[in-house]
C-alpha cells in the first residue's frame, strides 16, 4: 500500500485552510496526477483535516483523510474521504479512480421527523460536486437517520438525532474540486453558511453529543 500523507495548518478564522500534499515517487503517474491538485484546495476555516490509515484492501493504492467541522470550539460535524485507486481498474467502480465518503451530522429531534431528510441529505452531495465542478459517475450511496433516547437515571438528557450520509461516486479527471465537494458537505450537514448554490440548507443545531 502506498499512501500519499497529507498534513494540515490551522489558520486564523478569517483564512481558509489548504492541504499540504507529498506524494511517493513510486505513485502510478495516472493517480500521481490527480493527486497533485489536491494540495492547491482552499477549505474553509472551519474544517480540521488530518490524514487516516489508508484501508489496506480495497485498492492497491488509497488515501484516507478525517475532516471535522469545528466552531466556537464545538464539532459539529464529522466525516471521512476515502480516494482508492486501481491502475487495472474495476468494474463496478466504471474506472480506475474512486470516491467513498463518510458524513455524520447532529440535528434537531423534528428536523429529523421531516420525512424529505433524506432525500435532502443525497441533494447535499449532489449539489456540492455541482457546485464544485467535480466531474464523475457511477454513484451511489445511503442517507440514515438515527434517533436514541435515554431513560432511567440518563432520562432527562435531551434525544440525540443523527443523520448519516455513506457515498461512493467514481471520479474523472482532477480530485481537486471532489476534496471542495466534501468538504461543502461537511459544512452544509453542520448547518454552516454559505454554501454552494442549489444545496438545501438545515437551521443550526446543537453540536454533536460525546457518547
Amino acid at each position: 500500500m502506498r499512501v500519499a500523507g497529507f498534513h494540515t495548518r490551522r489558520r486564523t478564522y478569517s483564512e481558509r485552510v489548504s492541504v499540504e500534499l507529498s506524494t511517493p515517487a513510486d505513485l502510478p503517474p495516472a493517480f500521481r496526477v490527480a493527486l497533485a491538485g489536491l494540495s492547491a484546495v482552499d477549505l474553509r476555516p472551519e474544517l480540521v483535516v488530518h490524514e487516516l490509515p489508508a484501508p489496506p484492501r480495497l485498492a492497491p493504492h488509497a488515501i484516507a483523510l478525517h475532516a471535522a467541522v469545528v466552531s466556537g470550539g464545538d464539532e459539529l460535524a464529522e466525516g471521512r474521504l476515502v480516494v482508492l485507486h486501481d491502475p487495472e481498474g474495476q468494474e463496478v467502480w466504471a474506472g480506475d479512480t474512486r470516491c467513498v465518503a463518510y458524513v455524520q451530522a447532529g440535528v434537531e429531534a423534528d428536523i429529523a421527523n421531516d420525512p424529505m431528510l433524506l432525500e435532502i441529505g443525497w441533494a447535499w452531495l449532489m449539489e456540492a460536486l455541482e457546485g464544485a465542478g467535480a466531474i464523475y459517475t457511477a454513484e451511489s450511496g445511503t442517507v440514515t437517520r438515527t434517533t436514541s433516547e435515554r431513560f432511567g437515571s440518563i432520562s432527562d438528557h435531551p434525544v440525540d438525532c443523527d443523520i448519516e450520509l455513506r457515498a461512493s461516486w467514481s471520479p474523472q479527471g482532477e480530485l481537486a474540486p471532489h476534496l471542495v465537494a466534501f468538504g461543502e458537505v461537511l459544512c452544509v450537514a453542520a448547518g454552516l453558511p454559505p454554501m454552494p448554490p442549489g444545496v438545501v440548507a438545515l437551521p443550526r443545531r446543537r453540536p454533536r453529543s460525546k457518547r
